[in-house]
């Protein structure tokens, strides 16, 4: 049975790999089960004095995934969504507290589905979701007591990323003192255009874009303050590094794979279903 931090059982880019894209759409299904018997374990874990407390973002309606009742819940190898990012963090050893953001009307099915199901072992809290995406992280972040210093947000819809991915971009921010945060993301690979009137106006070097993703990880001081400031001046971000950006913050990138894919469209739920049924992965009750 691999281990789920064994770079072996990760292949390189796995959604990308020709033998993953050749007849996906009759292999996968929604709530279809992978093999359990090459399942890898997860395994929770806590540390002796843990500085870090994660906001796990679950509150998004789906209306771009077009399936009712949301994404969250909606099963790959047998397990929600949300179960496998909520699983990837329980067993990062420097974290203490799991805050899931979810809507206030649900709380008790994701619990059911999501959470009780399964083994966590850090504790976990439920805070409801605002109407944005900035207010949904201000609500779970009300629930972080002030001893956390170190606060790591991410999407519940990226049920892929790995425990070895948050250790490391936490440690990444530890490890630069003059730091604010510090986030996963990936060099641009296509060519960007600049477009204006539907005209092409200039084609700008991909060498400097980067797509961002999450985790996002933020020294908890500044992470309070920077949202604070947003409320104040009414500004709204399309994520939590550009709060901190705004102030004048220093945010550190940590590149990460292109298969940390965010579940917003049908096509992105056969590639992460390609993605866990080619490597085996699963997790355990």
């Amino acid at each position: 049975m691999g281990d789920f931090n064994d770079s072996k059982a990760y292949p390189e880019d796995p959604v990308f790999l020709p033998s993953v894209l050749v007849d996906i759409a009759s292999a996968m299904t929604l709530g279809g089960d992978a093999s359990e018997a090459s399942a890898s374990r997860y395994s929770g874990t806590v540390g002796k004095n843990p500085k870090t407390a994660a906001i796990i973002l679950a509150g998004g309606s789906g209306e771009r995934f077009g399936h009712e009742g949301g994404k969250q819940l909606v099963e790959i190898a047998g397990r929600p969504i949300l179960a496998w990012s909520v699983a990837a963090f329980d067993a990062v050893e420097d974290i203490g507290l799991i805050v899931v953001v979810c809507p206030s009307d649900r709380a008790d099915e994701y619990r059911e589905r999501a959470i009780d199901p399964f083994s966590f072992v850090t504790p976990l809290v439920l805070a409801p979701s605002g109407g944005s995406r900035q207010e949904s992280a201000f609500s779970g972040l009300e629930l972080v007591p002030e001893e956390y210093e170190y606060v790591i947000l991410h999407d519940g819809a990226r049920p892929l990323v790995s425990p070895d991915l948050i250790s490391h971009t936490i440690n990444t921010l530890k490890g630069m003192v003059d730091a604010d945060g510090a986030i996963v993301a990936t060099p641009a690979v296509d060519t960007l255009k600049v477009v204006e009137g539907g005209c092409i106006v200039g084609t700008p070097d991909r060498r400097v874009f980067w797509n961002a993703q999450t985790p996002q990880v933020f020294r908890s001081g500044v992470y309070r303050r920077a949202h604070a400031s947003a409320l104040r001046d009414g500004f709204v971000g399309t994520d939590d590094s550009s709060l901190i950006e705004r102030l004048g913050g220093k945010v550190l990138v940590v590149e990460g794979k292109r298969d940390n894919i965010k579940l917003t469209v049908p096509e992105d739920y056969r590639m992460l279903s390609a993605a866990v049924d080619s490597a085996g992965l699963a997790i355990d009750k």
